[in-house]
């Protein structure tokens, strides 16, 4: 095994590379760290004490085998790495791959530039528009597993009805006949054609949810058993996998028959129903462990294999990932739980997804997407709910699922529907930044660090900034009307149009409807 141990990794800002089995950086003083785990954002940067392994293991989201340093070095490596930080000495290796080490440069910004361009470069495109340009609306929290044509239809109205922009509309899981049998549910949906009709008519665009099982007990399974298309266990037959729904089998996307069968389905969707896009779910890669494929490849790849169906429908998005940064998928961060704790996670983790390589990100639904916190006797916190709007409004995306006008009194309700009209204001910022990530890769919700490195903004979680030269700080806790914000060097103005010269710490004012942004002058 080759293995290297440097004090300090190479020349500072310089231009260099090196390879090995191991790579060990003891003695990083005064150097910030960044792991490609998205769902560990509010741990980075990596502290003592903290750990990963991405073999068989995206945490529930997005993961790149790839680190970066505020010092500008990169580490990268074809296959899964797993790396720890042990008394300030970091540690990185893989079992199948050898990690590259490089310095692209002076700074975090310089390194993530390195790193996009040499081992995921943009593709040019960017997933389609209507995802950026209006609010989303999933029917996840209001229907769960009853998803019907009449109360999609009766959610798609309220929208509307309560003042709400038409945007892009999910119709989450359970609109299916079956897991793998993509056909509406007769009982459920009498007429989908009608019901796309009557939602394009009312201005939204339309996704489906779908997944990579198929359920053992259907005709669908029986057909594609014959054909070969399943993962299988060691005995050669194909492997019930259990998931948050029971127990499938699994496509095998390594198989050209599976390939095709599953594009079959999305197309009949797309052009004989007019489904418009898809979220392409349960793509984890801690399903794939100890399965047999028609070709050998570790479980992480299962998932960039499931991602690749995404590049054929612009209207796309995904939770797990694997190596597809650069790509025009939408990456939404894992379900986030109904509480002020989770809140917290929305800025560290979008900020960790434009590092590794994923710009075109959604900070999950507003107020939280972990069903169980919305279930019969649940304790609704209004308050929470508009903070996490306002938190969405200046992020790429922003996605509705709990029914605002619903839980909401008047005086919620008016605040969480002025959040989505500050995200019109600001919209041509937020699509002409989405346009620039499809040919740079670069983020479009960048970190201070990012922004101003070398400043000591390296461990700020809780303001970001949308490009480079508009500052947001949303409140994030509970009964504030104020808060601390670091403004960086520079002449900024307020929301007021105060001009404010950084550095400087100042209070700004945040109440209920207020979200202090600070735009550089």
């Amino acid at each position: 095994m080759k293995r290297i141990i440097m004090p300090a990794l190479l020349a500072y800002g310089a231009l260099a590379s090196a390879v090995a089995d191991e790579v060990v950086l003891p003695n990083q003083t005064n150097v910030a760290w960044w792991g490609g785990v998205v769902n560990h954002g509010a741990a980075m940067p990596i502290a003592n004490g903290y750990s990963a392994n991405l073999l068989a293991n995206n945490y529930g989201n997005q993961v790149q085998p790839l680190l970066l340093s505020s010092r500008g070095d990169v580490l990268w490596c074809p296959e899964p790495i797993s790396f720890a930080m042990t008394n300030n000495t970091l540690r990185v290796s893989s079992k199948s791959g050898k990690v590259e080490q490089s310095s692209g440069g002076g700074t975090l910004r310089a390194a993530c530039q390195f790193a996009r361009e040499k081992y995921f470069p943009p593709s040019g495109k960017m997933p389609d528009e209507a995802l950026f340009a209006h609010p989303q609306y999933n029917t996840w929290i209001e229907l769960m597993y009853d998803q019907n044509q009449r109360d999609v239809l009766k959610y798609a109205h309220a929208i509307v009805a309560n003042g709400f922009e038409p945007g892009v509309l999910m119709i989450d899981d359970n609109w299916q006949e079956d897991y793998g049998k993509w056909t509406f549910h007769p009982g459920r949906f009498p007429d989908p054609k009608a019901m796309m009709q009557e939602l394009h008519g009312l201005g939204f665009k339309v996704m489906v949810w779908v997944c990579p099982f198929v359920s053992p007990d259907s005709d669908v399974y029986r057909a594609l058993a014959k054909q070969q298309a399943f993962l299988k266990d060691k005995a050669g037959q194909p492997a019930m996998v259990r998931w948050w729904n029971g127990a499938s089998a699994l496509l095998d996307f390594t198989r050209p028959a599976a390939v095709a069968w599953f594009k079959g389905r999305l197309d009949v969707l797309h052009n004989d129903y007019g489904v418009d896009g898809f979220k392409f779910d349960a793509g984890d890669a801690t399903f794939y462990p100890g399965l047999v494929a028609a070709q050998d490849v570790n479980p992480n790849e299962h998932s960039r294999l499931f991602g690749q169906f995404g590049l054929l429908f612009p209207l796309n998005e995904y939770r797990a990932m694997w190596q597809m940064g650069g790509a025009p998928l939408a990456e939404r961060l894992r379900d986030k739980a109904h509480n002020w704790n989770d809140l917290h996670k929305l800025i560290p983790d979008i900020l960790q997804q434009g590092l590794i390589g994923y710009s075109f990100t959604c900070p999950d639904l507003i107020g939280g997407g972990e069903f169980t916190s919305f279930l019969d006797g649940a304790k609704i916190d209004q308050e929470l709910i508009v903070r996490s709007a306002f938190c969405h409004s200046l992020m790429p995306m922003m996605q509705f699922s709990v029914a605002p006008w619903r839980v909401l009194n008047a005086e919620h309700l008016a605040a969480c529907k002025k959040a989505t009209v500050l995200r019109a204001k600001y919209l041509p910022t937020i699509l002409k930044l989405a346009h620039h990530a499809a040919k740079t890769g670069e983020p479009i919700v960048r970190s201070m660090e990012y922004v101003f490195p070398h400043q000591g903004y390296a461990t700020v979680k809780d303001q970001f900034l949308l490009g480079d030269d508009l500052l947001v700080a949303p409140a994030l806790e509970k009964g504030l009307t104020s808060r601390a914000v670091q403004i960086p060097a520079g002449t900024w103005r307020d929301n007021a149009g105060q001009r404010i010269t950084g550095p400087v710490t100042i209070t700004a004012s945040a109440k209920l409807d207020e979200l202090p942004i600070f735009e550089r002058q």
